[in-house]
């Protein structure tokens, strides 16, 4: 779990260097805002994806972007050390701490014992 955090704080600094209209005061401040955001995700965010179906299947799950962006900017108003400019830099950030998450996720991913193929293919 601590690497998710790890993987995540890495994402977040790498989001903020590629995005002018946020701010991340240092790693420590990325870190807890990685813990901010698991803890935001998973209390805050159920709430809002049952209280918004309806727009999220008119829009056939669109909805779900302006959703994570409203809950970045909710983190940016509980920590100090994030600063996100305003909705559309936070929808922009969600998205590229999507894709760096995804990234640093595979790369840090190692192999499992036996989960090789049987056999080669050349």
């Amino acid at each position: 779990m601590i690497l998710k955090f790890l993987i995540t704080a890495v994402a977040t600094l790498i989001a903020a260097y590629l995005l002018p209209g946020v701010e991340v005061d240092g790693f420590w401040s990325a870190f807890v805002l990685a813990a901010l955001l698991a803890i935001l995700n998973v209390t805050v965010k159920p709430i809002l994806l049952v209280l918004t179906i309806p727009a999220t299947v008119l829009t056939l799950g669109l909805f779900i972007l302006v959703i994570n962006a409203l809950v970045i900017m909710l983190a940016d108003a509980i920590l100090s050390g994030f600063y996100v400019e305003n909705f559309w830099w936070a929808f922009l950030f969600s998205l590229v701490l999507w894709l760096a998450n995804s990234f640093l996720k595979d790369v840090s991913r190692t192999k499992k014992k036996g989960t090789e193929a049987p056999f080669k293919i050349s």
